[in-house]
């Protein structure tokens, strides 16, 4: 009988899911990458389908669902013997590696073992010293897709990964887009010129030789959306045309909304992405905040229209992910306006019931949203004052300026009623968590938080 504590040893040294630190927000997330993942599966222009089932199955790991997890990597493999016939064995090390850890979590050494037997007996035909080297090109590549489905604070390492895949391979179509992709998610990260110039310049190769790559086309007219609008739009307007995958015309319809005027045109790229995929969930928030944001310029007689579409939106979202927060606490706002005791019940539940599943920038959420409510429409300043500091106490920067912010202003209202030791106790507060006031120009417009941003 194998030794348990042995093979996990052995386990770690493998290059796969299951080692490469990928982290995730909260189930809810998961199970948003788990039909995100799906969808890239359907609709894939970088032959690597495998990669993503292989991450389905280790996500699937993540919710205990090891019989999903197992069927997913058996596609894999059908999959890598219509993909990569002539170059198997190198690329199903990744599948053999997360089939591994999946058998060890279920306690079948015995197939673990064969599984590692196989993995090495892969490895020694590299003629490396080390028994399943993590630098060859192809698990190079596969780890560069899965750090760009784990967000785009993943962009610079996947961006490492797909350098050093193309050093064997320079004319790789595929690798120069994931090459071009990742860069373009270090930019959207840190916001940096040089990131910005170079995503920009590899994507335009990546059109130019990919002409239906919609991902690649939807993210250059981001980029050139201020300095070239014309082309932008052009580009655009090819993607919501010709594009077939929901998650691509999502990002359309975000890149869309950079201007408030162009709202409509997001909605309908938004209702396009449902009728492709109706139970795609994320979907129906996005459409929801496109009608929140119509409510709140509407005239009385508008506003009774549009109120009931963003209400059902956001509810198809719960209904479809009970796990999703972000909606949650949408209709918390909407039904708190006529029944204000049944807000905070909404908060009391989410904290008490789901406090578990929900991740550290929700829960800074959901005490922002209960901090508002007990201020603006209960009166409770020391109340919201409890809530505001329960929230920027989170170790999360995600909220951190939205609750400062609100910490700030509340100071401003306890000095307004000669409350001055309230107001400086806040200040002090503020400085031991190390907040600094970001000024006015970090305020950005609410599609550009919408969750997640993948």
């Amino acid at each position: 009988m194998a030794n348990g504590g042995l093979l996990l040893e052995k386990l770690k040294t493998i290059p796969c899911h299951f080692t490469w630190n990928l982290e995730f927000e909260d189930l809810a997330d998961v199970e948003h990458l788990q039909e995100y993942l799906t969808l890239q599966v359907q609709n894939n222009y970088y032959h690597n389908r495998d990669t993503y089932l292989a991450m389905k199955a280790f996500l699937y790991h993540l919710q205990k669902r090891y019989s999903d997890a197992l069927k997913s990597l058996q596609e894999a493999e059908k999959i890598l013997a219509q993909d990569h016939p002539g170059n198997l064995p190198r690329q199903a090390l990744l599948t053999y590696g997360n089939y591994a850890w999946i058998y060890y979590h279920l306690g079948n050494y015995r197939t673990v073992m064969q599984l590692l037997r196989k993995i090495y007996q892969i490895g020694h035909s590299f003629s490396s010293p080390q028994p399943c080297p993590s630098g060859v090109p192809e698990i190079l590549a596969q780890k560069g897709w899965s750090l760009l489905v784990a967000g785009i604070h993943r962009g610079r390492e996947a961006q490492k990964c797909f350098e050093g895949a193309l050093r064997g391979d320079l004319s790789n179509p595929q690798l120069q887009a994931g090459l071009a992709l990742a860069v373009y998610a270090t930019w959207e990260h840190l916001q940096g010129d040089p990131d910005k110039e170079k995503a920009t310049e590899l994507l335009e190769e990546v059109v130019r030789v990919q002409p239906q790559n919609y991902e690649a086309r939807v993210y250059l007219a981001r980029l050139l959306r201020d300095k070239d609008e014309q082309r932008a739009r052009k580009l655009l307007e090819d993607v919501v045309e010709n594009s077939v995958h929901p998650e691509v015309l999502r990002r359309a319809a975000k890149v869309s909304l950079h201007e408030p005027q162009q709202l409509s045109q997001a909605m309908y790229i938004l209702q396009k992405a449902i009728a492709l995929d109706p139970n795609y969930h994320i979907l129906y928030y996005d459409l929801g905040m496109c009608y929140k944001a119509q409510v709140e310029s509407a005239t009385p007689e508008r506003k009774a229209v549009l109120q009931p579409a963003m209400i059902e939106s956001f509810q198809k979202a719960v209904q479809m992910n009970a796990l999703f927060v972000d909606p949650m606490l949408e209709l918390a706002k909407i039904y708190g306006a006529s029944v204000p005791a049944g807000e905070e019940d909404v908060y009391i539940n989410l904290l008490v019931e789901e406090a578990a599943y929900i991740s550290k920038p929700c829960q800074q959420a959901l005490f922002l949203q209960w901090g508002d409510y007990l201020l603006h429409q209960m009166g409770q300043k020391d109340k919201a004052l409890e809530k505001y500091m329960a929230g920027i106490r989170i170790a999360s920067d995600v909220g951190k300026n939205h609750l400062g912010k609100r910490l700030m202003n509340l100071a401003h209202l306890f000095k307004q009623d000669s409350q001055t030791g309230r107001a400086e106790a806040i200040y002090t507060f503020l400085q031991s968590v190390h907040y600094e006031d970001p000024g006015p120009q970090s305020q950005e417009l609410w599609w550009h938080h919408n969750r997640p941003l993948r």
